[in-house]
């Protein structure tokens, strides 16, 4: 079930760092950062800060990605573009249905349930953990030039050639079998 890392294939970047106050590197998502459709998920972005990015960063791209979905695709929950070198941190809940806290010029693309917000973890009950890759993408240009209504794959597509930098939190998620 679980493929190498998703990123392997894409063009090499320089690593930076990124932390949360909210999660920790290959530890499980908290509650509040699952899906509201589970007991205790409320759909909560979380915060995040990086530092380190290459010389030439532009702009950052954030997404949150999880492989392991059962879909051939994977499964994207949260996709935010252009947000502006001079950032360096993001509050969490920043990615709720306005992107309050999000900095002016950025951009929240529809994830895969097309909702321009973060959408929490939810791996079907019984499939095993998933893993889910928080990523900053440090971006040697301003604006990546793609429509509000991209989806995070085509972000993806047109950050390959601008990507510098990279910084990857891997954080995971499984929901038990409920009893019949």
């Amino acid at each position: 079930m679980h493929a190498n890392d998703p990123f392997a294939r894409l063009p090499e970047a320089v690593s930076f760092t990124v932390t949360s106050t909210t999660v920790t590197d290959g530890a499980a998502w908290p509650p509040a950062q699952r899906s509201s459709g589970l007991p205790g998920g409320k759909d909560v972005s979380p915060q995040l800060s990086w530092s380190g990015a290459p010389d030439g960063t532009e702009s950052y791209a954030v997404t949150v990605y999880d492989p392991d979905a059962p879909t051939g695709s994977g499964f994207w929950h949260w996709a935010v573009a252009d947000i502006p070198a001079t950032v360096t941190e993001l509050p969490e809940g920043a990615g709720d249905d306005t992107g309050s806290g999000l900095p002016e010029g950025a951009c929240q693309l529809p994830n895969d349930a097309r909702a321009a917000r973060y959408i929490g973890a939810a791996p079907p009950a019984g499939h095993g953990p998933h893993r889910y890759f928080v990523v900053v993408h440090a971006l040697d240009v301003a604006t990546i030039g793609v429509p509000a209504d991209a989806t995070p794959a085509v972000l993806g597509f047109t950050m390959s050639q601008h990507t510098l930098g990279r910084a990857v939190l891997t954080v995971t998620a499984e929901t038990a079998e409920t009893a019949a």
